[in-house]
């Protein structure tokens, strides 16, 4: 949208978007040429780029009564310390919830993979993965945990917002507390390292140089070393065939034990990457639901197949979830197949 002599006129229904531009414009001193909403995500943020008479940025526009900018800001000083490629803040204002930032343009990965390049980008996102959890001082620094308290009301999200209230259905109990228990020891027998907990094609900003800028980082944590791969590998929004899954996967297990950040064989890293997997996916179903039920954001429903087929792939190659894919192939699928 373009802004003309009074650009408060074109967001005049929007209170947030007039007060951002009264920000920039009365705050900031910038002469705006041009405004526009650039994306929205899972949350209550929004994102605008604002060309002006000195260039051009990404405002976030977080609303404080439902998003807190701090983490956002203290992560990304510390993942900039780290040489991760996040965005240059320049102006922020907590009160309103307002940052001024680099802006990485609109090619994220997923706009970009195709057979033909997709291991030579994810190279490219090994390398700031590796970065991001070969750092001493972002593990030593005042991230939470993923505890039992967190893999568990993660859990949780799935069993409320999509087997409940989506579905209708509830799982036995003895099969959730046998299946939470698998999944959780899982995640917390693996060494614990600093996890952006949404490194996926969309959260990855394909540049020109210094490739990938990395968003959307607000949320991470220290947690299992398998988190962030299998996000990135297990995509919920784009899927390879298992046999480049593994080609990746096995790639990088070498890279992160030459540099000493594991201690273990490939068939327990694998398994602790599937399993990790399984605790995200069912996660992201969850969310899916609730963005549907409580935000009314119905797009997402449309990535469920994708990651049910994930669950239902690692549930068939591991025999201690049997109980659970009983539940899952009888009563789960056949719900969900019936509600489409």
């Amino acid at each position: 949208m373009y802004l003309h002599n009074n650009p408060n006129t074109s967001f005049s229904a929007d209170a947030r978007a007039t007060a951002i531009i009264d920000w920039l414009t009365h705050t900031l001193d910038l002469v705006i040429t041009h405004f526009e909403v650039a994306s929205s995500d899972a949350s209550f943020r929004r994102y605008f780029r604002v060309t002006h008479s000195q260039g051009q940025h990404i405002v976030m526009d977080a609303p404080p009564e439902q998003e807190n900018t701090e983490p956002f800001i203290r992560i990304a000083t510390l993942f900039k310390a780290a040489g991760l490629n996040v965005p240059q803040i320049y102006q922020h204002d907590l009160q309103q919830g307002f940052i001024l930032l680099e802006d990485f343009g609109t090619r994220c990965f997923l706009d970009q993979l195709n057979q033909q390049n997709a291991t030579e980008l994810y190279q490219t996102a090994f390398i700031s993965l590796q970065q991001l959890q070969s750092c001493p001082n972002l593990c030593n620094s005042s991230l939470p945990h993923y505890n039992v308290a967190l893999l568990d009301k993660e859990l949780e999200i799935f069993y409320d917002w999509f087997l409940s209230q989506h579905l209708n259905l509830a799982i036995p109990q003895p099969i959730k507390q046998n299946f939470n228990q698998i999944l959780i020891n899982s995640a917390l027998e693996q060494p614990q390292a600093c996890t952006h907990r949404d490194f996926h094609s969309r959260n990855l900003m394909f540049l020109s140089e210094n490739s990938p800028g990395i968003i959307d980082f607000q949320d991470a944590v220290v947690g299992p070393i398998t988190y962030d791969l299998v996000s990135l590998l297990r995509d919920c929004y784009v899927a390879w065939p298992e046999k480049n899954i593994t080609l990746w996967l096995t790639e990088y297990f070498q890279q992160i034990s030459d540099l000493g950040l594991i201690n273990t064989d490939l068939v327990t890293f694998t398994r602790w990457f599937d399993l990790m997997g399984l605790q995200r996916h069912l996660k992201a179903i969850g969310i899916f639901s609730r963005l549907n039920i409580r935000d009314n954001k119905s797009s997402y429903l449309t990535d469920i197949p994708r990651t049910l087929l994930y669950i239902r792939h690692v549930c068939n190659k591991y025999p201690e979830l049997d109980t659970f894919n009983h539940f899952l192939l009888n009563t789960l699928l056949p719900a969900y197949n019936n509600k489409k």
